[in-house]
């Protein structure tokens, strides 16, 4: 059994920014947020890996 992501999202605050476009949250949008922060970092990581650095960059999301 693969091993739970711990959320990288205050999920207060995303579901309160999409309620102030006046719009709702549904149950399963706070997970694939947090999934796409990981995917987001994990390409920035990689870039910055590439470069030769060892510290992420705004430019390298």
């Amino acid at each position: 059994m693969a091993k739970k992501k711990e959320s990288l999202i205050v999920a207060s605050k995303v579901k309160a920014y999409i309620k102030s476009k006046n719009m709702m949250t549904s149950s399963d949008a706070l997970g694939a947020i947090s999934d796409r922060v990981y995917c987001m970092l994990d390409s920035a990581i990689a870039r910055t890996k590439a470069n030769r650095r060892s510290t992420v960059k705004p430019q390298d999301l």
